[in-house]
């Protein structure tokens, strides 16, 4: 008889305390250490991950990953697409060919990421076709649960389910049309059904499998997948007890479905969908199950209401087999921990929980809900409620209430469009680049100098300003036709933007990873916002100054701001995002002032925060564009508004591009090669648009061919009096021996396009 899973989360953060998994990553990468150097710091990751955990009653293995738990998969089951075995055999080690997916090589690009739900972490998205083999071709989970064991830890092992697996996954180039990976089910699930066995013979109690594809709107034809999966896995006479995991929203149909197949164990996300509680005593395949009920938020950094949750999760009792407590999702989504924090101001600090005083909450309340005297825990748990307010700011929310329906809104796109052709005068196929520009180790260190006190401002400024004018010149030298000031002095395009906005806190040691190495350090939004003096102004001012081309001012929009902050939740979202909205507004009109023809206001999270169910689009998209076009509403007809957008299925928010009512979108292209135009087209899209050309996430150097032929697929869907030539994202996460050659060869190959046409 398996143990209780008991108190546990379904995830932890993976990058290390302090980044350490970055920098061996980005050191092996370079060639600068080994992969058993790799290896041991990862290990000693995963040491630190069981000891942050030893208070829960079980934890999971196998959620550690040097790239993706996707990936992992796709490594697992030995899917990899071909262009990275040209031979028909691996080249190199199995780790160095699970890097070229993520990264690419010289002969073969990555494999395309996208954002993890509606959130701001990355995966590598799958390419399954009708010939695509699998079989199990590592041993990572059982390798990694025996790891867990001989430590002593009562593990589960954990990896991304085999339907949603595949429903993640997008049909392989030069597959047959309407192929679905989905129709490969019986393949990979055999696959699945072989590792069940070696787990259980490991000693594995129980396996989590993640199939939070099924938060998402499903066709009975995948939900019979479901069903079909998990009948076939439940009836395997050697397998560990299997508990189903449903994060990021309501699984609707899918959980009486997976409660009739026999499985054992439901994870369900109680925070983002709390209606939940209600159905499960109505669910009847739950009376003889476990369910983990994820009351702890995994995606957000306040203190949970203990006493409330414990009355929640007392309703549930009654109607379920077993009652654990758990996260509502990966604690990947926060930091390692609060307390760390040392510069935050105490009335904020006393209600925020990172992923070790998380850890902690689920601790009690598992311990509250099952030990004896649980008086005493019930009295604990209570006092912990005492948690500070956030500030009011009535100028700021009367400034909200007092905004109308003319505030969004400019003038016709042809009116402006004519006024802005005349104050430019820019050529067909302009080109351009997204806002940031390498940040060499001097422009870091400057900056680490200044915020340290090291570096008095008058110098920080002379030192930025000379950056500014070296990218000035660069650019020019490459060609562009609007120029950007290359962003040395910021850090990240959100937090910049926190550290001058009254309502924000930020971090010292609050990092979150996004992707990959990729970690950013979310601020945390957590009273009204207002905006004292401009932001960027100076900085644009001095730009323009250096130059007679268009220098664009680079702002990050509203709901972005939002997407990519910790923010506060006792408000609705729309009202939040309003008053960072005004606070942009401001800036833009300061912009102008300046002389600043050209501003960009990124929203590159637009897709990223849709909620998972169509039902429910709606009411976000109209806060989301709303609060864009409160932000960019006051801008002259002849200021070009440009917007910005990356790795999302932007399909899904086709129209709500088009609400924007930007002058030019710059969107992600290159890895999906063009297919975001198709969309467009068919909304009617009229404004410029700027497919990217050059896919800045891997350390590729694309060739002037390959560029052209991107620009080529791009012309036959956009006019050249509308098409821009960019790359797919800002290049501050590059290096210039691959930025230079790039956009070089990006500017010929839009000037030949333009000669070819007469133009």
């Amino acid at each position: 008889m398996s143990a209780p899973i008991g108190s546990t989360v379904l995830g932890y953060p993976r990058i290390g305390p302090r980044r350490e998994l970055k920098k061996a990553l980005e050191s092996y990468w370079a060639g600068t250490s080994s992969a058993e150097d790799l290896q041991a710091v990862a290990a000693e990751i995963r040491a630190g991950t069981r000891a942050d955990l030893a208070a829960l009653d079980s934890q999971p293995t196998g959620t550690f990953s040097f790239y993706d738990q996707v990936a992992d998969v796709t490594a697992l089951l030995d899917a990899v697409p071909p262009r990275f075995r040209p031979d028909g055999s691996r080249a190199g080690t199995a780790l160095d060919e699970y890097f070229a997916m993520a990264r690419g090589t010289a002969s073969a690009p990555p494999m395309e990421m996208t954002k993890w739900f509606d959130t701001n972490y990355h995966y590598l998205v799958p390419e399954i076709g009708p010939d695509t083999t699998f079989r199990l071709a590592g041993r990572t989970p059982v390798d990694l649960f025996r790891e867990a064991v001989d430590a002593g830890v009562r593990g589960r092992p954990a990896l991304v389910g085999p339907v949603s697996y595949l429903l993640l996954a997008k049909p392989a180039d030069g597959a047959r049309e309407g192929f679905a990976p989905l129709s490969r089910l019986d393949d990979v699930v055999a696959v699945y059904a072989e590792l069940l066995g070696e787990l259980a013979d490991a000693g594995a109690e129980w396996v989590q499998l993640d199939e939070s594809a099924f938060v998402q709107d499903r066709t009975e034809v995948e939900l019979e997948g479901l069903r079909r999966a998990y009948e076939r896995l439940a009836a395997l006479e050697r397998r560990p007890r299997i508990l189903t995991v449903f994060s990021y929203g309501d699984p609707a149909g899918a959980l009486d479905v997976i409660t009739r197949t026999g499985v054992e164990g439901v994870a369900l996300d109680l925070v983002t969908a709390p209606g939940l509680v209600d159905r499960v005593p109505s669910t009847t395949g739950l009376r003889d199950t476990t369910l983990v009920a994820g009351v702890v938020d995994g995606r957000n950094v306040w203190r949970a209401d203990l006493p409330r949750v414990l009355s929640r999760l007392a309703t549930v009792l009654g109607g379920v087999g077993d009652l654990a407590v758990s996260s509502s999702c990966s604690l990947l989504h926060v930091p390692y921990d609060v307390s760390v924090e040392d510069a935050l101001d105490d009335s904020v600090a006393a209600r925020l929980a990172f992923a070790r005083e998380k850890v902690a909450e689920v601790a009690l309340l598992g311990r509250a809900l099952t030990a004896d005297g649980s008086d005493d825990l019930r009295h604990a748990v209570s006092a912990e409620t005492a948690l500070p307010r956030a500030e009011v700011d009535r100028a700021v929310r009367d400034r909200v209430r007092e905004v109308e329906a003319a505030d969004r809104t400019r003038s016709a796109y042809d009116v402006r469009r004519k006024a802005q052709a005349d104050r430019l005068g820019l050529p067909d196929l302009a080109t351009t680049t997204i806002g940031s520009f390498p940040q060499t180790p001097d422009v870091r260190r400057a900056r680490a100098d200044f915020a340290a006190g090291r570096l008095d401002e008058a110098d920080y400024t002379v030192r930025m300003q000379a950056e500014i004018e070296r990218v000035v010149r660069l650019q020019e030298d490459l060609g562009l036709d609007v120029l950007v000031h290359g962003e040395p002095e910021r850090n990240d395009m959100v937090q910049y933007f926190a550290d001058t906005l009254p309502g924000f806190a930020t971090t010292r040691l609050g990092w979150v990873q996004s992707y990959g190495s990729r970690c950013v350090r979310p601020p945390i939004l957590h009273g009204d916002v207002s905006r004292p003096q401009p932001m960027t102004v100076e900085w644009a001012r001095y730009a323009q100054s250096l130059t007679a081309r268009p220098m664009k001012g680079m702002l990050t929009g509203p709901v972005t701001i939002l997407a990519w902050s910790f923010v506060r939740d006792d408000q609705p979202l729309g009202e939040t995002a309003d008053q960072v909205a005004l606070a942009l507004r401001d800036e833009i009109a300061d912009l102008e002032a300046a002389g600043i023809g050209i501003v960009q206001v990124d929203e590159a999270a637009l897709r990223e925060l849709l909620p998972p169910r169509r039902s429910e689009w709606g009411a976000y998209l109209d806060w989301a564009v709303g609060s864009f076009r409160l932000a960019t509403g006051g801008a002259a007809d002849e200021t070009q508004i440009h917007t910005h957008l990356c790795y999302s299925e932007f399909g899904d928010v086709i129209d709500a591009i088009d609400g924007l009512d930007a002058d030019v979108t710059t969107i992600e292209a290159a890895r999906s090669r063009m297919e975001i135009l198709a969309d467009l087209a068919e909304v009617g899209y009229s404004r410029g648009v700027g497919p990217g050309v050059y896919d800045i996430h891997s350390p590729r150097v694309p060739t002037r061919d390959e560029i052209a032929e991107l620009i080529a697929e791009a012309r036959r869907a956009v006019p050249d009096d509308r098409l821009w030539i960019n790359p797919d994202c800002g290049l501050k996460t590059r290096g210039y021996a691959e930025v230079e050659p790039t956009l070089r060869a990006m500017v010929d190959a839009a000037v030949d396009a333009r000669s070819s046409s007469g133009r």
